[in-house]
């Protein structure tokens, strides 16, 4: 661990600082003035940075703008007695990983300076390119896309299903992208975001006075896809008249402007999607049978994110490396916690959401607890930290490590399993049978496994 370089003039609170850096077993470099700090930062490599901003000799703002302009990677922890909204939007702005205000409560000091250090920068960034924000490893994830990679393959229609915010849109334009089209326009209409008369017109277009307002002839959609993709979203909210007109286009190609009487010819790839079930829409009459199995050739399901829930650190980096992409941000330990405990009703939009307000309350590049929106910031209080925590931390380290020496799930499985067993059976003297009783767990079951790890002593 490279040391950490302490920027204060206070010697006691200089004192506590580096006793607390110490007990993360870390070395520490201690100044007591802004010109010993740069002089201290051309000569080493640093961790951390934590500087007051009211030193003896410049402000510690100075010496903060000196760390972005030349250190660009070192986090910086702001500690301050001057806590004004000038100082605040400064260090900010200069990029300070965290800002603490002084009299200062040790304990958060030593979490947050915990945090700041567990986030490693070495990590690369993942592309920045939007269309990497269709990432994912887990199953369900994995079978949408073998259907994506279907729909590239092809020209015909797709249907795309999923709840709200599982990226429908983002996956429509992946398609695209790698079809044969991918030079074309790429047209996107949602349809329950307008009244039938204006979707009518903004799909289909119309001629001139063709309705009051109408002083002009206009292209819908529909032409100014030519060639192209045209994406329908929310497509189960259109009406049963545009349902039909729509049909007549899917099936012909050709269409009718409002007031028009000229048929209209168009080639385009349509792609359509929705957060309903279309058949529970068909046999409740609100959907055409005929046009849904027009637009159900091919039908891509998207998993929520709950489904998906072993994605959210891939997803996470990939949107934080859009959204700041030259902060090089990470969340910290603790701060993915958090993101895992969650149930994300909103889905992936949500977890983009929440990245996007910690990007905008943050500096630096590490994402803290306290940078997340008020609701998950909640669930730390909900759990112990006493407890929880650290189980979780060192489970993630543990199966980090296995990971890295090739071990399989099984493996991990079993000793896992293993471990819980000694430390149940340490717990009950060595005794299988009470065991059993005690966690409710078959006898035989439980002897048969103790006896494959040579921890079941005959028993008085």
């Amino acid at each position: 661990m490279k040391p950490i370089l302490i920027i204060e003039d206070e010697h006691a609170l200089a004192a506590a600082l580096a006793a607390i850096c110490r007990r993360l077993g870390c070395e520490v470099q201690l100044c007591s003035s802004g010109q010993r700090a740069l002089d201290e930062l051309a000569r080493g490599d640093f961790a951390l940075a934590v500087l007051d901003i009211g030193l003896p000799d410049m402000s510690g703002l100075i010496v903060l703008e000196h760390i972005r302009a030349h250190a660009p990677q070192l986090p910086a922890l702001i500690v301050t007695a001057h806590a004004n909204l000038d100082n605040a939007v400064a260090a900010k702005k200069l990029g300070a990983a965290a800002y603490l205000v002084k009299p200062l409560d040790l304990h958060e000091v030593q979490e947050t300076i915990r945090q700041l250090l567990s986030a490693a920068p070495s990590v690369p960034a993942p592309p920045r390119d939007s269309l990497a924000q269709l990432v994912g490893a887990a199953p369900a994830m994995q079978r949408s896309f073998v259907e994506i990679a279907h729909a590239c393959a092809t020209d015909a229609p797709v249907l795309i299903t999923g709840p709200t915010g599982t990226g429908k849109t983002l996956t429509a334009r992946v398609i695209h992208a790698n079809s044969t089209r991918r030079d074309a326009p790429f047209v996107t209409l949602h349809c329950s975001a307008l009244p039938e008369t204006l979707l009518e017109s903004e799909l289909f277009g119309h001629e001139k006075n063709s309705f009051t307002g109408a002083g002009t002839a206009r292209a819908g959609h529909i032409e100014r896809a030519q060639g192209g993709t045209l994406f329908l979203d929310e497509i189960a909210d259109i009406s049963p008249a545009i349902q039909a007109k729509l049909l007549r286009f899917v099936e012909e190609r050709t269409f009718t402007r409002i007031g028009g009487r000229e048929d209209l010819r168009v080639d385009l790839r349509l792609i359509t999607a929705t957060n309903k079930n279309l058949r529970d829409e068909v046999r409740a009459g609100r959907f055409r049978e005929d046009l849904y199995y027009r637009l159900h050739v091919l039908e891509i399901a998207l998993p929520s994110l709950h489904e998906r829930a072993d994605d959210l650190p891939a997803l996470a980096a990939s949107f934080l490396a859009t959204l700041a992409p030259d902060r090089h941000a990470q969340l910290s330990p603790t701060a993915a916690a958090l993101l895992q405990r969650h149930d994300w009703p909103g889905n992936v939009r949500e977890l983009r959401n929440v990245l996007e307000h910690a990007i905008a309350v943050s500096n630096g590049g590490v994402i803290l607890p306290q940078h997340l929106p008020r609701n998950l910031r909640d669930l730390a209080e909900s759990v112990p930290s006493s407890a929880a925590q650290p189980l979780e931390t060192a489970l993630a380290a543990w199966l980090q490590q296995k990971l890295r020496e090739g071990a399989c799930y099984r493996e991990m499985h079993d000793a896992l399993e293993a471990m819980a067993l000694r430390h149940l059976l340490a717990h009950f003297d060595g005794k299988p049978t009470i065991l059993a009783r005690e966690t409710k767990m078959n006898r035989v079951t439980l002897r048969r496994k103790t006896r494959l790890l040579g921890e079941a002593p005959p028993e008085a």
